[in-house]
């Protein structure tokens, strides 16, 4: 990485909110335009602070949504938490124009970079999504040849992220599919999703969307709480893909 670049990342900015927009009931599209636009790599994140007039401060890292493509911007998905200080000032305080601190983007495990071609399993539940979608963003707008697969675990539909988005994606090329599981709902929307949690049978679906050998060639990202990636990550071992081919990102309890 070139130095000077690598400073930027490291080096706070401000940011001014050039839009929010509620993408679930849950869930926040923060739209922020930084003094210093670095190109994100799919599946980095920011560090956000907001400082009070008093001086204190609250610091939370949040993925990006946005793909590489959106030029001069940073798009993130925030999750509402009941007892998060800066999550909840995004959905209850925000307003467009403020101007907020972040570093970055950062992250280097937990990426999809733009050369690989590999086909891609992307397994996320609940706001876990969020950096999956901005790696699905990333190879549906570049024309990418490589096929991926997203599963996503939600509770209800209006709960899954970027659900319009999704179907155009998989209009737009055969290369890209989707499957949801709802695990509160009673129906679901297309014959190939269903509902209740994801299972073995999710993930043998996805892998075979991605080709005959994809247990040997595809590289799988799983994203969301503790115990949903260690159920995943289960899953995906007892189908014969490596270790290796697999990256987590987690959080919660």
């Amino acid at each position: 990485m070139d130095e000077a670049v690598g400073q930027q990342r490291l080096s706070w900015q401000s940011a001014r909110i050039e839009a929010l927009q509620a993408l679930t009931p849950r869930v926040m599209r923060v739209v922020l335009r930084p003094d210093r636009w670095v190109r994100p790599r799919p599946g980095q994140h920011l560090d956000v602070r907001l400082t009070a007039e008093d001086g204190y401060q609250a610091q939370r890292s949040y993925s990006l949504l946005s793909p590489p493509q959106r030029t001069g911007l940073y798009e993130l998905g925030i999750e509402r938490l009941d007892d998060g200080e800066v999550s909840t000032w995004f959905h209850d305080g925000a307003q467009h124009g403020e101007t907020i601190e972040i570093l970055g983007p950062v992250g280097g495990h937990f990426v999809l970079d733009e050369s690989n071609t590999r086909p891609a399993l992307l397994i996320g539940g609940g706001s876990g999504v969020v950096p999956l979608l901005s790696m699905a963003a990333q190879r549906v707008g570049a024309y990418s040849q490589a096929h991926t697969t997203l599963l996503v675990a939600a509770r209800h539909l209006d709960e899954v992220l970027l659900w319009p988005t999704l179907q155009r994606w998989e209009a737009f090329t055969p290369r890209f599919r989707s499957r949801l599981a709802l695990s509160r709902d009673t129906c679901a929307p297309r014959a190939q999703d269903h509902v209740g949690r994801i299972d073995e049978a999710d993930v043998a679906w996805a892998l075979q969307q991605l080709g005959d050998v994809a247990t040997e060639s595809a590289q799988v990202f799983i994203c969301g709480r503790n115990d949903f990636v260690e159920s995943i990550v289960h899953m995906v071992t007892g189908l014969n893909v490596p270790e290796v081919s697999i990256r987590t990102e987690r959080f919660g309890s």
